[in-house]
């Protein structure tokens, strides 16, 4: 199970690393879901990853990026609304999300 996750994780989160934001498009008929994680890393930097999950589940069109602040992570978020608000109409919203742990539990489930 382990290295099944680590094969599809588009993001790990590190010793002193904490999750900093998810969002997600509405369903795009024929594309799948836009999706945009990001961590806040140890260093006080933001790392984020954007991609593309298809219908089956897999994730096209990774990119990844690291900025320097919040300013400059909104800048990431403004330039990657504006391209699916052009190609798409949709935009990344605030998403719910799981955080799981290599072995697959839900990191919720190992805080005691």
């Amino acid at each position: 199970m382990k290295d099944a996750l680590s094969q599809i994780a588009v993001m790990t989160i590190g010793e002193g690393e904490e999750f900093f934001a998810g969002q997600t498009t509405a369903h795009i008929p024929q594309v799948g879901i836009y999706k945009l994680l990001a961590k806040k890393k140890v260093n006080d930097t933001i790392e984020w990853a954007h991609f593309v999950e298809r219908d089956d589940g897999q994730k096209g069109n990774v990119m990844h990026g690291t900025v320097n602040n919040t300013d400059e992570f909104n800048l990431v978020i403004e330039t990657i609304n504006n391209n699916l608000r052009k190609i798409f109409g949709v935009t990344l919203q605030p998403a719910g999300y799981d955080i799981r742990t290599l072995d697959g539990k839900k990191v919720s489930e190992t805080v005691h």
